[in-house]
């Protein structure tokens, strides 16, 4: 069992609390007792009992089976029902919009994608994401009612408590945009927005169970580079919930796309990795994902250039990471994101390498670099797990009463 799940309270104001404590250790050991619940979270028996029956009561948990014989009377084992609801995850890339759709467990059980033209207005991108919203739900066959909503994963910067983008680097022209309002006003049911590397962390947190427990940097690689941290199970946002944003620390270098200078995404970006490609002579058209994904071919089939290339961008991102880990004093780093499709081995390698040379104190504390659980569709994943997190996890502003 793993050690870091939230205790629970048997405090009668918080219910709410210890229903999303009892669901979230069910989901996450994929099958547990009651009476292991009842040491996990700390809650008395009987309020195990009334939790246990009110989630059965919402179709939420079943009994399935029982735990192996230890001499006394064998332990019946609880359940998460899956399909009991579903979430729809959709993410914002400036290249292309990736929807999903998402169980209980986290599984994706329907994916779509469907490209954005270079230059769309953010009305013409609302009505994209709303069809590949209705789209993935009338495909799935499901009860519209057993839809808790849609997950919204967007490019930072954003004013996540009024629901706004801000010039977003990789979206000219986006200067203020209400996008979460304007997908809820076209789909009916509630918007949750978050940033994309923050939402793809939570969603790692929720799809990984026990793999995941406990505190990690996931790092998200795409169009743009950003991190989202989990401390202690829980995601940090920061004041203005724009923490994570490593892809755009000024210095001394190149210029990026922001404007500024010496920005990680200036070197490691899928656009920078291409610009470099082309400077050395190699062939760098179609789009930036597309010449991308080339080079990483070419880098897997042995091409000294390309891997020259690749592991040059994957020492700034140690590099930077490194001063992330030894700050945060964090174990895991999880690397995602569209950008390790092809040579995400070569990346996690030399990042893992970078780290063990630079970062503090690896003696006491050895970094692990992993490959990340939910794949390339990170950020829709993560977005939907966002409708789920908001729903069922057990998160601080529950006990509070917020």
């Amino acid at each position: 069992m793993p050690q870091e799940f939230w205790q629970g309270t048997n405090l009668p104001k918080v219910g709410g609390f210890n229903r999303a404590v009892v669901l979230d250790a069910i989901r996450a050991n994929g099958g547990v007792s009651r009476v292991e619940l009842a040491r996990t979270t700390g809650l008395t028996a009987q309020t195990m009992s009334n939790i246990v029956r009110a989630l059965m009561d919402d179709g939420l948990v079943i009994e399935d089976g029982h735990a192996p014989s230890t001499g006394g009377k064998r332990r019946v084992m609880l359940r998460v029902v899956p399909d009991a609801y579903s979430s729809v995850g959709l993410h914002l890339d400036p290249e292309r919009i990736t929807g999903v759709l998402l169980d209980l467990d986290g599984r994706v059980r329907l994916r779509s994608q469907r490209r954005v033209p270079p230059g769309a207005s953010p009305e013409a991108v609302v009505g994209a994401l709303a069809r590949t919203f209705h789209h993935l739900v009338q495909r799935s066959g499901i009860d519209g009612g057993r839809v808790l909503g849609a997950g919204l994963a967007v490019p930072g910067p954003l004013d996540r408590t009024h629901r706004r983008l801000f010039g977003p680097p990789n979206l000219p022209g986006w200067t203020e945009v209400a996008l979460a309002d304007l997908l809820e006003d076209r789909t009916g049911l509630p918007v949750v927005m978050d940033n994309d590397a923050t939402a793809a962390a939570i969603g790692e947190r929720w799809a990984g169970g026990a793999d995941r427990a406990g505190s990690f940097v996931y790092v998200y690689v795409g169009t743009g580079v950003g991190i989202g941290v989990v401390l202690g199970d829980q995601v940090y946002r920061g004041t203005s919930s724009n923490a994570g944003e490593v892809g755009h620390v000024p210095g001394a270098g190149k210029e990026c796309t922001c404007g500024k200078r010496g920005c990680l995404e200036a070197y490691c970006s899928m656009r920078a990795v291409v610009a470099e490609w082309a400077a050395a002579g190699g062939a760098a058209d179609g789009s930036v994902s597309a010449a991308y994904q080339r080079i990483c071919r070419e880098a897997a089939d042995g091409d000294d250039g390309a891997v020259k290339i690749l592991r040059v961008a994957a020492n700034r991102l140690g590099q930077t990471l490194a001063k992330v880990v030894s700050v945060l004093d964090v174990d895991r780093v999880v690397l995602g994101g569209p950008a390790l499709r092809h040579a995400g081995e070569l990346i996690r390698a030399r990042v893992g390498k970078v780290l063990t040379a630079q970062v503090w104190a690896p003696h006491v504390r050895p970094v692990r670099v992993q490959a990340a659980l939910i794949g390339e569709d990170a950020g829709a994943v993560g977005a939907a797990c966002l409708v789920l997190d908001h729903a069922y996890s057990p998160r601080l502003a529950t006990l509070l009463g917020g």
